[in-house]
């Protein structure tokens, strides 16, 4: 006769340990430990906010402070810097791009080249005889041309 109770069995001489029950059992005493454990399913709680977080009215003044005349063809390390040597500390340089970029205003703010698409030259042949070309027989059948002279750049066959 044996029951149990939180997770050790009682016998007729006690409570007897989980690893001796395990071993009994043939069971591993982690997967004991984690059958005794609560399953946590769905998504995880969401953090607390930062005590340091700024507030909308320091965001605004921040992004004002930002788009002004003066700061607005600078980068928010040079803003930064400029404040500091003014006295004026309105936030870290990373609050200042994570302000900008929640408002849509971190970019690349210099002329970019464009290139065009490659295009691969392509023969057409209007009528029989208009394209000769020597490269595909090479690609394509590579063990015809057994001439140690022949080179394939042009398909002329030029003395060694």
């Amino acid at each position: 006769m044996s029951a149990a109770v939180d997770g050790a069995f009682v016998g007729l001489d006690g409570l007897l340990p989980v690893r001796a029950i395990c071993a009994l059992t043939g069971r591993s005493p982690a997967t004991h430990y984690r059958s005794l454990a609560p399953r946590v399913h769905g998504p995880k709680p969401r953090r607390p906010a930062p005590v340091n977080k700024l507030t909308d009215e320091e965001v605004v003044q921040v992004l004002d402070r930002l788009n002004s005349e003066e700061f607005a063809d600078k980068a928010p390390a040079q803003v930064g810097a400029i404040l500091l040597d003014q006295g004026t500390y309105l936030c870290s340089e990373s609050s200042m791009y994570r302000i900008l970029r929640g408002h849509g205003q971190v970019r690349e703010r210099r002329r970019q080249a464009t290139h065009p698409a490659k295009k691969k030259p392509e023969l057409v042949a209007a009528q029989p005889n208009d394209v000769w070309s020597c490269y595909a027989d090479v690609v394509i059948m590579p063990m015809l041309v057994c001439d140690p002279g022949f080179q394939a750049v042009d398909g002329v066959k030029r003395s060694a």
